[in-house]
């Protein structure tokens, strides 16, 4: 090669310059714009670390990921800055936004009025407290923006900022933007080894070069099977007449063909203008007088009805004619809503061919949502409704304590004489509370749980996460009866729930017997007179205690446990004889039968204890209460950002309800302890 080719090659490469960039200042110590939350010094200077290697975009990501498209740099050698009171740090620009950022850098740095509106935006996560930024835990980027937050901007002194200059013979070659002339070096001789590094990095760059075309054309492989199985759902979905869709199909498929793949977008608008023209065709002799058109669906119909379908969840009204293609399992929904192929565990939306705003975290968690829905009910069908029989369910607006909101009754009206003053009548309330508490737990939704393709599995912990809700509340429910030793939870006036002592005295409530079922109504007799006569509430008072007049409500439930259910149905349920028009009598006559119903407390540990209540739609004694919703409700984080998918390789799955039990009233209960 002659010496004169080599010179050449070899001065270009000597002018590349082996620093690049220039300082910015990511944030300084003060108030944040919009947010009113304060950084101070001390904070910042310790999380001086996260800030190195930090990428850098045009602009911020206000929905979604970032797109690579973006990328314009990225930050290193990060410093304190006493002066501006914050961290700086080097910008080296790189990737597709980096021209864009340099001439945005030049602008600014001849128009004063560039460099006051641009800056630099920290995309961060915090611990706040009054206002006031604890700690910083994590730097996700820092972005080039309008109007920075917190004090993010270009500083003046500047570093090697390069541009590229083309020469006549097609070369780039790199110059320093403010960097002084140098005076020339003398020119050194080359050398054989000299040539052998040239030599290298023209082979390195080739490999690289051959390495990234490759991954380019991987991508685009895995971009045209999506768009061939999204061609396939979307037109299985639409509905349209046989020519119509295989005019929509030819032409994608000329398309993909051609290895050219389709946005989502374009076969949507395509499908609705055929249907749109099928419409107009055929609408005189279909649609007579008024009418509408209804039950056309999109992609993102199908997918929902597709996703209940995998879970085996009841479809929503307006999805049950849809006709989606079936899902494999939940592996196959991972990879067409995340574009996660290689199982990284984060969001790709440049492979996502799939036009619909659903996410794989969503749709999962609304699907197993039904399951839970469908287990409290099969659970409830299965006996452990019996709660919700002898209580009464209320929807509270917030987490403060619930009270009691018996009302006292007034004994009788006093006479008032002509021109007299009216008397003050005595009225009490209820003065018992209980408290909210939050109830749940996560399961995780592992990235190995996925690849397995284990869908069975994920089903089976929604079903035991509703059967687990409502045994749950059955177990609070049942301790009105069992706590204490089987007398229950003491209340506000001093008293168990449970006692014999009269109610003439301050605790006495006169609901607690020692005497078997039996088999005749003998005992329920009395248990049912003793609660018809129970005195209503005046004021709980000295002199009022037991005035009130009676409550006069005969029971309505006889409570037992799971041995004692077929001798309490012999008393109380109806027999009929096989003509199907006499009422047998059972179990000593009946005056009870078919007035009580039976309900069996599975927590009754004691075989022989019974116990009786009032109907709570008339009396209410106990209060189930609920904050957002009886059924516990899932939740799911499966985010690329959150900390679970980048640690752990999970996306968890969380159940939560918050319930409180309050017994309010005493007379409405009545406990045998034999």
């Amino acid at each position: 090669m002659p010496d004169d080719s080599i010179r050449l090659v070899t001065i270009s490469l000597q002018t590349l310059p082996t620093d690049s960039g220039f300082d910015i200042l990511p944030i300084n110590a003060g108030e944040a714009k919009g947010h009113g939350i304060i950084f101070d010094a001390a904070v910042l200077r310790s999380s001086l670390s996260m800030w190195d290697g930090l990428p850098c975009f045009l602009d911020h990501a206000y929905t979604g990921s970032q797109s690579v498209r973006n990328l314009a740099g990225a930050l290193h050698l990060p410093i304190w800055n006493d002066q501006e009171q914050g961290i700086q740090a080097k910008l080296v620009p790189g990737g597709p936004g980096a021209a864009d950022l340099q001439a945005l850098r030049l602008a600014a740095k001849n128009d004063p009025a560039l460099m006051a509106a641009v800056g630099f935006s920290a995309h961060l996560y915090i611990v706040q407290e009054n206002g006031k930024v604890k700690q910083i835990t994590k730097v996700h980027s820092v972005d080039c923006v309008i109007d920075p937050a917190r004090g993010g901007k270009f500083l003046s002194t500047i570093h090697n900022v390069q541009t590229l200059h083309p020469t006549s013979q097609g070369d780039n070659f790199m110059t320093d933007e403010l960097t002084p002339t140098l005076p020339a070096q003398p020119e050194k001789p080359i050398t054989d080894e000299d040539t052998q590094a040239l030599l290298n990095a023209q082979a390195a760059t080739k490999v690289a070069e051959n390495k990234n075309r490759t991954a380019a054309e991987s991508l685009r492989q895995v971009r045209l099977q999506t768009c061939r199985n999204l061609l396939k759902v979307s037109l299985e979905a639409s509905h349209l007449p046989a020519p119509s869709a295989a005019r929509v199909d030819e032409r994608f498929t000329k398309q993909i063909e051609k290895g050219d793949p389709f946005e989502p977008a374009d076969l949507e608008l395509a499908i609705q203008a055929e249907q749109n023209l099928v419409s107009a065709l055929t609408a005189s002799g279909t649609i007579q007088g008024p009418g509408r058109i209804s039950n056309m669906v999109n992609s993102a119909d199908s997918l929902e009805a597709a996703v209940s379908d995998l879970f085996g969840v009841p479809r929503d009204i307006r999805l049950q004619n849809v006709k989606p293609a079936h899902l494999t399992g939940i592996r196959e929904l991972y990879h067409m809503l995340t574009g996660d192929w290689d199982m990284h565990g984060g969001y790709y939306g440049e492979r996502i061919q799939l036009a619909t705003t659903a996410d794989f975290s969503g749709l999962v968690k609304n699907a197993l949502n039904k399951i839970v829905a469908q287990q409290w009910d099969a659970l409830g069908a299965a006996g452990y409704d019996w709660w919700e029989k002898i209580s009464k369910v209320e929807h509270f607006a917030s987490l403060n304590d619930i009270t009691g909101t018996l009302i006292g009754t007034v004994g009788t009206l006093p006479s008032v004489a002509e021109g007299a003053e009216y008397t003050e009548l005595a009225v009490g309330d209820s003065p018992e509370t209980a408290s909210f508490t939050k109830y749940g737990g996560y399961i995780p939704l592992t990235l190995e749980l996925i690849d397995r393709d284990d869908t069975r599995r994920l089903k089976a912990y929604a079903s035991e996460l509703g059967s687990a809700a409502r045994r749950k509340i059955s177990a609070l429910v049942s301790q009105v009866f069992l706590a204490n030793t089987d007398i229950g939870p003491t209340m506000a006036d001093g008293g168990a729930l449970f006692n014999n002592t009269a109610v003439s005295a301050a605790t006495g409530h006169a609901n607690l017997l020692v005497t078997a079922l039996g088999t005749d109504y003998a005992q329920w007799n009395i248990v049912a007179l003793a609660m018809y006569n129970q005195p209503m509430l005046i004021k709980h008072a000295a002199g009022y205690y037991g005035t009130g007049p009676k409550m006069a409500i005969w029971p309505k439930f006889c409570i037992v446990p799971p041995a004692l259910k077929g001798q309490a149905e012999a008393l109380f349920v109806p027999r009929w004889s096989s003509t199907g028009v006499t009422a047998i009598a059972s179990a000593g006559g009946p005056s009870w039968g078919g007035m009580v119903e039976v309900v069996v407390m599975p927590e009754f540990v004691e075989v022989d204890h019974w116990a009786a209540a009032l109907d709570p739609n008339v009396a209410p004694a106990i209060i189930v209460g609920e904050r957002f919703g009886l059924k516990p409700e899932i939740y799911t984080a499966g985010r690329d950002t959150d900390p679970a998918v980048f640690m752990n390789d999970e996306h968890r799955i969380k159940v939560r309800m918050f319930t409180a039990v309050l017994v309010q009233d005493f007379r409405p209960l009545h406990k045998e302890n034999v």
